[in-house]
């Protein structure tokens, strides 16, 4: 038979546990330090990420949703015809077709992609409207384009004449080996910061120059070109894609961030993981070009990339526009 005051030992010992269950049993998540993040801010891939954050500036100085600040960012280059990487005017496939890529997401999770879009010149306000429109996260081909007209979107040619020139002097010799920083420079990836403290993300591009058509790198794919929690921060990727799908690149950068790693440290950590890799595929490094960059929810940010060339842009409230130069692994 239970003494009275064995009962009473362990009455008290139950109460403890039903009182602090939250206590005993919650997941420690590493605090981020403040340093000396700011916020609004925005943060892009390559030089034209410059022309994209004064765009997305417009929104965020206004206080405006981070996710309206990226989309209108990204939208910039995707209508350059000067911009040979990105949408309107990007490298076609080997067959001669303009095929693009593009995803976005916000501060709730909502998410939204397209893969291997044709015609369309903006395919990131696509990715938003699959994303707010359709119970699906991405759609594909002759799929999205379907759909893309039937929300308004005007149906144009996005070869233009300069593209096809080089695409015919390709055709020659049909070799296919991309330049890193050139045709393997494919992409814009912008994350930003709003007033209210919540991050959203954009990722877009034309691909891989005369890549197999329906080919789908890196970009359109949530947790590989682009991830964010607005509890921990956000990251996008650019570079030769099929190696950031092989890590989940960018969901990777923030789950660092999440163990407490500061925005440069996930990015480095990142790419050593695909120097990893490739190095047991017996592959050259120097083939290929990687870049991460990264932004907390306290407002810092960093970068890094496999080898140099890599650069990307920042604007905020204290400094500005400004172009800045990724430290990377191959030294």
């Amino acid at each position: 038979m239970t003494s009275r005051r064995t009962f009473v030992r362990f009455s008290a010992l139950a109460a403890a546990i039903t009182i602090l269950p939250d206590k005993l049993f919650a997941k420690t998540v590493p605090a981020i330090p403040l340093g000396k993040g700011t916020k609004p801010i925005v943060l892009s891939t390559w030089r034209f990420g410059i022309e994209a954050n004064q765009a997305a500036w417009e929104v965020l100085k206004n206080g405006g949703r981070a996710l309206d600040a990226v989309e209108a960012g990204v939208r910039v280059p995707e209508g350059d015809p000067k911009e040979r990487s990105v949408g309107y005017g990007g490298r076609p496939d080997r067959d001669g077709r303009v095929t693009l890529d593009a995803c976005i997401m916000d501060e709730f999770a909502n998410i939204g992609s397209v893969a291997c879009l044709e015609y369309i010149k903006h395919p990131i306000s696509v990715a938003r409207a699959v994303m707010e429109k359709t119970p699906h996260v991405m759609l594909v081909g002759d799929g999205a384009l379907q759909f893309a007209l039937s929300q308004g979107f005007q149906k144009e040619n996005l070869l233009l004449e300069e593209s096809e020139k080089e695409w015919k002097e390709w055709l020659k010799t049909s070799k296919y080996q991309p330049i890193a920083n050139i045709e393997n420079h494919d992409t814009i990836g912008m994350i930003a910061l709003d007033a209210n403290g919540n991050l959203s993300g954009a990722c877009t591009t034309s691909g891989m120059a005369f890549k197999m058509h329906g080919r789908v790198g890196d970009s359109p794919i949530i947790g590989a070109g682009l991830y964010v929690d607005n509890e921990i921060g956000a990251a996008t990727a650019t570079g030769h894609g099929e190696e950031v799908i092989r890590t989940a690149g960018s969901h990777l950068v923030v789950e660092l961030m999440r163990q407490g790693k500061s925005p440069k440290a996930a990015c480095k950590e990142a790419v050593d993981r695909i120097v990893k890799l490739v190095e047991r595929r017996e592959k050259s490094l120097k083939d290929i070009q990687i870049g991460f960059i990264a932004l907390n929810k306290a407002g810092e940010y960093g970068a890094y990339c496999l080898q140099s060339g890599f650069n990307y842009a920042v604007y905020d409230q204290n400094e500005g526009n400004r172009l800045i130069d990724s430290d990377y692994f191959l030294k």
